[in-house]
């Protein structure tokens, strides 16, 4: 299940454009990147990989229609965990992998997965795993037993309140990985940020964007104009008449 419910406030105004899933990095909306590191370790198509959707649900729809299963959460996004049980009737029963759809986070999935037990929960983090599990704590990631998902409350709560902190407290959480890019992207800068990441340090140029002015450190958004003798420094540009600068 890849989490997209998300309003995104703190990325405004980008996510007043588009859902913070669909604003791209290195010129790909962030859900595609994640439904690709997903598709290498579960596969892909609606049988196998859910979206939930709550926040700009027509165009999360519309960009994802018949490649996934859609989980629509009205009138409120549930939450992390929330989320997960919404979509019991779904699993059937099945474990499930949980993977955030809005941060940008390259590395292949594959050690999440690999040697699991299927009976702990586990959680793929880009932190030091053998450190306790906490607010600072960056997970990529997490694999959820059937009876992890079955105990999961209905209504709005998230997953590290009602599931990895008492699995943790009861000795019954393991942390993966460590030292993994993550760019969270909650916040223009970070936005920027991960797209400087994804690029080497370059500029990027979304597809069909007409660009005849310069740029320094700054996101063209696919179809975007910059007009001659304009010069984008540490910004985001979105069609012809949205600047993010980044201060």
């Amino acid at each position: 299940m890849v989490l997209a419910a998300g309003p995104g406030t703190r990325l405004a105004p980008l996510t007043s454009v588009r859902p913070k899933a669909l604003c791209p990095v290195g010129g790909e909306p962030l859900i595609d990147h994640a439904l690709a590191r997903v598709a290498a370790v579960v596969g892909a198509g609606p049988g196998r990989v859910a979206v939930n959707a709550h926040a700009h649900r027509d165009q999360l729809e519309a960009h994802l229609d018949g490649r996934v299963h859609l989980s629509v959460e009205e009138p409120v996004a549930l939450g992390t965990a929330g989320a997960v049980a919404h979509l019991r009737p779904w699993l059937d029963g099945r474990p499930v992998l949980v993977l955030n759809g809005d941060a940008w986070a390259p590395g292949p999935l594959g050690p999440l997965v690999e040697g699991w037990d299927g009976e702990r929960v586990r959680v793929l983090v880009a932190s030091d795993p053998t450190a306790p599990l906490g607010p600072a704590t960056r997970v990529l990631g997490s694999l959820l037993p059937p009876a992890a998902v079955a105990a999961l409350p209905d209504g709005v709560s998230g997953l590290t309140r009602v599931c990895w902190g008492p699995a943790a407290a009861a000795g019954r959480l393991e942390q993966v990985g460590g030292g993994r890019p993550f760019v969270d992207c909650g916040r223009p800068a970070d936005y920027l940020a991960a797209n400087l990441a994804a690029s080497g340090g370059r500029s990027v140029v979304g597809a069909g964007a007409e660009v005849a002015g310069t740029l320094e450190r700054s996101v063209v958004w696919p179809g975007a104009v910059v007009r001659p003798g304009e010069h984008l420094v540490d910004a985001v540009r979105v069609g012809d008449w949205l600047t993010v600068l980044v201060r």
